[in-house]
Formats: C-alpha cells, sequence, structure tokens
C-alpha cells in the first residue's frame, strides 16, 4: 500500500492505519480482527458523527466511544468479525482491502443495526459488559438509531465510486431483507410450544439471521477484488456454513459461558426460554432429560423484562431454574450435537472456500477467521 490516498474511494492513510497481514506473513485471527478495526473505525466515526446529535450520542454510546452522559470513553466496538471477512476476502483473492473500506464499514453498521434491535425485542440488558442502549435512551431510541446505522450503511455505498459498489449494495440490501425474515421467523418460533419446533426450521432461521451476514460479507469482498460470480457465490457459501457453525458456538457460549467473559448476564436465553439451536437438539433426543427439558420448557417464563433476560433485575428463582433447564439440554446431549455440528459447518465451509481461492496460502486469512469465530470461547 502506498501513503497516497483519496477520500472519494474510501482509501486510507497508511499512516493511519497499518495494513492486513498479507497472505505470506503471520496472519492469525487476532491480527487480522485488530488491522480491520484499523481500517474501519475512522470510516466508522465518520459515518457516526454525520448523524443528527440525539442519534450520534446514541450510536456513540452503543460503540463504547462515549459514556451515557456524552463523555469520552474507551469501550469495547466488538470483534469487527464481519469487516474483517470483507477486507481479507479482497486480499484472497489478489484484491486491494483499502478500497473496501466503505464497503466493510457498511457490513459493520448493518451487523450493530441488528444488535439494537435484538436487544430490545428479546429483552436483553447488557452487551459488551454495559447496559444495552435501549434501556439507557429507551426502546424508541435504540430502535431509530438502528435505523440510522442501517440508512447510513446504503449511503455509504451509494456515494462509493467502486465498480463494484452498486452490487454490493443490492446484495447487503437483499441480505438485509433476509435478516429480517430470519428475525421474524425466530420471534415466532418462541410463540410456539417446544414439541412443535423441529431442528430443521431452527437451522434455517439461524443461516437467514446470522450466516447470511457473513456470507455477504465474504461476497462483497469478491465483488470489490473484482473475482467472477462463481467465486463470489462459493465466498458466500462459506461464510454462511461458517457463520451456521459460528451461531451453534454461539447458542452453546449463550447458554454456558462466563457472563465475566461474554458481557451478557448467563442463563438469559433459557430464561426467556428462546429455542436455541442446542436446546431444540436436546428435545428432540427422545431421552428423561429431553422429556424433563420439555416440561420446564412448558412453564412461561418470568414477566419482567428483568426476569426474561435473566439480568439484575431476575431473582434467585428465575436463575436457580435457568441453571437446571442448563443441566437438562446438556444431559440431553444438545451440548454435544452443537459441538459435533459446528465441526460439520465449518468442514463444508472449508470446502466453499476451496472453491473460490484454491491456493491454501491465499485462503489463510479467511480460515483463520473462520476458525477464530468457531473455537472462541466468548
Amino acid at each position: 500500500m502506498t501513503d497516497t490516498t483519496t477520500d472519494t474511494a474510501g482509501t486510507v492513510d497508511a499512516t493511519e492505519r497499518a495494513p492486513l497481514p498479507g497472505p505470506g506473513e503471520q496472519h492469525e485471527a487476532v491480527e487480522i480482527l485488530a488491522a480491520a478495526r484499523r481500517y474501519v473505525d475512522p470510516e466508522l466515526r465518520r459515518a457516526i458523527d454525520s448523524l443528527p446529535g440525539s442519534l450520534r450520542r446514541i450510536a456513540l454510546y452503543h460503540f463504547g466511544w462515549e459514556h451515557a452522559d456524552g463523555t469520552p470513553a474507551a469501550g469495547n466496538a466488538g470483534k469487527a468479525i464481519r469487516p474483517a471477512l470483507v477486507l481479507t476476502a479482497v486480499r484472497a483473492l489478489g484484491g486491494d482491502p483499502a478500497m473496501a473500506v466503505r464497503a466493510a464499514t457498511a457490513v459493520e453498521l448493518t451487523h450493530n443495526f441488528t444488535l439494537l434491535h435484538d436487544d430490545v425485542m428479546d429483552g436483553d440488558t447488557t452487551r459488551r459488559h454495559r447496559p444495552t442502549v435501549w434501556t439507557v435512551f429507551g426502546e424508541a431510541g435504540a430502535i431509530l438509531a438502528g435505523d440510522a446505522l442501517q440508512a447510513l450503511a446504503q449511503q455509504l455505498l451509494a456515494e462509493d465510486p467502486h465498480p463494484g459498489a452498486s452490487e454490493a449494495a443490492a446484495r447487503l440490501t437483499a441480505c438485509v431483507v433476509e435478516l429480517c425474515a430470519g428475525q421474524l421467523a425466530d420471534c415466532a418460533l418462541e410463540d410456539r410450544s417446544p414439541d412443535e419446533v423441529t431442528l430443521e426450521e431452527c437451522l434455517a432461521m439461524a443461516e437467514a439471521k446470522t450466516g447470511a451476514l457473513l456470507g455477504c460479507a465474504c461476497a462483497l469482498g469478491s465483488v470489490y477484488a473484482g473475482a467472477g460470480r462463481d467465486e463470489t457465490e462459493a465466498l458466500d457459501g462459506f461464510g454462511r456454513e461458517a457463520g451456521l457453525a459460528f451461531q451453534l458456538i454461539d447458542d452453546v457460549i449463550g447458554i454456558w459461558g462466563d457472563p465475566g467473559q461474554t458481557g451478557k448476564p448467563a442463563g438469559a436465553d433459557l430464561a426467556a426460554r428462546k429455542k436455541s439451536l442446542p436446546v431444540v437438539a436436546a428435545l428432540a433426543s427422545g431421552t428423561s432429560a429431553a422429556a424433563e427439558l420439555a416440561e420446564l420448557y412448558g412453564r412461561l417464563p418470568g414477566t419482567s423484562r428483568g426476569e426474561r433476560a435473566g439480568g439484575e433485575g431476575a431473582g434467585a428463582d428465575a436463575l436457580q431454574d435457568a441453571a437446571r433447564v442448563a443441566r437438562a439440554v446438556e444431559n440431553a446431549g444438545g451440548r454435544d450435537w452443537a459441538q459435533v455440528h459446528a465441526a460439520d459447518r465449518m468442514s463444508r465451509a472449508v470446502d466453499q472456500l476451496a472453491r473460490a481461492v484454491p491456493d491454501p496460502e491465499s485462503a489463510g486469512g479467511l480460515l483463520a477467521l473462520a476458525e477464530f469465530v468457531t473455537r472462541r470461547t466468548h
């Protein structure tokens, strides 16, 4: 990369952001993620700074850059997995990641739009070790800030002169529709009794909610690298399969993870009786533990947001109930099934990646990211 940049193409100043580790370098996932954060954060800040005052304040709080009172904070803006996939896919196919910064930022904005809305719908009270936006600024503030982030994502692509920007915008728009459909399906599943929900429909929901955006991120990298349709579709498939593996592990962490590591209360999904993949697999196991789990899941969860979220407002009874449900899920084989199935999805992802990027050295960065998200503990 050179020191010379232009503002209109979404390129970056080499003195501002270090280059992404290349295929011939030691590119551990943490290095790739840190480099992606350096690429994307300045563009992300510029986009958020363009928002009107009240929306800007909410967005800055959500990303951890300000406290609730508006004073500066050095918080956690997230792992940047999705923008890292965009930039790493560009490099894997021989393109220049600096030319895809706006696309990577658009993906990150879209991801955070979904987080703001999901926290409201799920009643989650904690994210990234701090109160969620809706608990601080209200439900309307969180929803409207999420809408604004999604609008910014499309604006970035609309103003990007890169020849792939139009296709990228179309793909991201289609992805958002799929994300919304997946979220709606997730909400609908919560209104059905445990014995009416199948693994197949839960997997389809998870692909729409999680796999779609990871696949889109990889596909956008392919588009910005100028690759052909076959490579782009294969990379989309890679991201989707890795995304399903990611969701399976995320569901495991959501039940058995350490709140000190995850930044979210333990047992929140169980307290809300969410039909996550380990739970549905356990319910379908036909074991005595499955029968116990079905009986537990047939009970109504707590009626307050604090109780449903397993947060500070949850009482001792709700926490003990969540622990009992977690034991039943594990005894019925839900945890083991999720981990085995995550490994299978990861294998499928590797097959798709080989179709798009046959050279193992060039594919190394994408593989490292996929392994990172499926081997994480928080």
